[in-house]
């Protein structure tokens, strides 16, 4: 069976759709497919304007909702108010989820009987996922997931469909930048948020700044890190001008989740 048509026929059981929307291109492609599946009454996107979710990526958002004429509602959570996320745990992620989905379930109140989306994938199944067992404490629903559609398939259904952000770089919550044990502060978010601003005017629109205290990492796609490094003096001064006392490129470029390697070694030692 196609993608498509199976998709189809998952949609054909769902009474209606929350979905937990964060802009990347697998949730969009969910609130896409609840658009069109079920129609402008019966989907919601909601999207959480939390600290950790850059100001850019929410606007695209929006953009995306207006753009496909889906509902869309943008919810404040408080996972900066909860200790248990912001001493940054390594199941920071579960936290973060059940805070996303606690408030799901409220709206969900005035939408009896519709089902919590999300945009998980088949890789994420292999991943490290923390975010994914609050999804199962909440009875989220995966379409993409149960259909067996990898992020390689995601993609290539999202541009089936001319969706713009089908070929969209991830780009994973800003406070997946700040190695787990150190606090997770509003300060911070923003100054990573500046930090991979400033370097993607440099011409580098995809890159991570790893978050060390006064030190900066900065990591960008291997293939780009030797021309990256020919800008290390103006980075030095313009990260300085934001509070970081030390920048340093990463010779290894960028890897996503690559503070997750702390984890697995912490279980090595073990």
């Amino acid at each position: 069976m196609q993608p498509q048509e199976e998709i189809k026929q998952w949609f054909a059981d769902c009474p209606g759709a929350l979905v937990a929307f964060s802009g990347g291109v697998d949730s969009s492609l969910v609130a896409f497919l609840a658009r069109r599946f079920l129609g402008k009454e019966r989907c919601l996107a909601v999207t959480s304007a939390s600290p950790a979710l850059k100001l850019s990526d929410l606007e695209l958002a929006r953009d995306f909702a207006r753009e496909h004429d889906i509902p869309l509602e943008v919810v404040i959570t408080g996972e900066l108010e909860n200790p248990n996320y912001f001493n940054n745990p390594d199941n920071r992620c579960y936290f973060c989820k059940h805070t996303l989905y606690d408030e799901l379930a409220g709206i969900r109140a005035r939408y009896p009987g519709w089902w919590i989306l999300n945009g998980a994938n088949l890789d994420d199944a292999g991943d490290y996922r923390p975010g994914m067992k609050a999804a199962a404490e909440f009875e989220v629903r995966t379409p993409l997931l149960d259909c067996h559609i990898n992020k390689d398939g995601v993609r290539a259904l999202a541009a089936e469909f001319n969706l713009q952000c089908w070929d969209k770089p991830a780009s994973p919550c800003l406070a997946s930048r700040v190695p787990y044990g150190e606090r997770i502060t509003f300060e911070k978010l923003k100054q990573i948020e500046r930090a991979e601003a400033i370097v993607a005017e440099l011409g580098f629109p995809i890159n991570r700044v790893r978050h060390y205290g006064e030190l900066a990492r900065i990591e960008a796609p291997a293939g780009q890190v030797a021309e990256l490094q020919q800008h290390a003096a103006t980075l030095n001064e313009q990260l300085a001008a934001i509070g970081f006392a030390q920048v340093e490129i990463d010779a290894e470029g960028l890897v996503s989740g690559k503070l997750n390697r702390a984890i697995g070694q912490a279980k090595a030692r073990s």
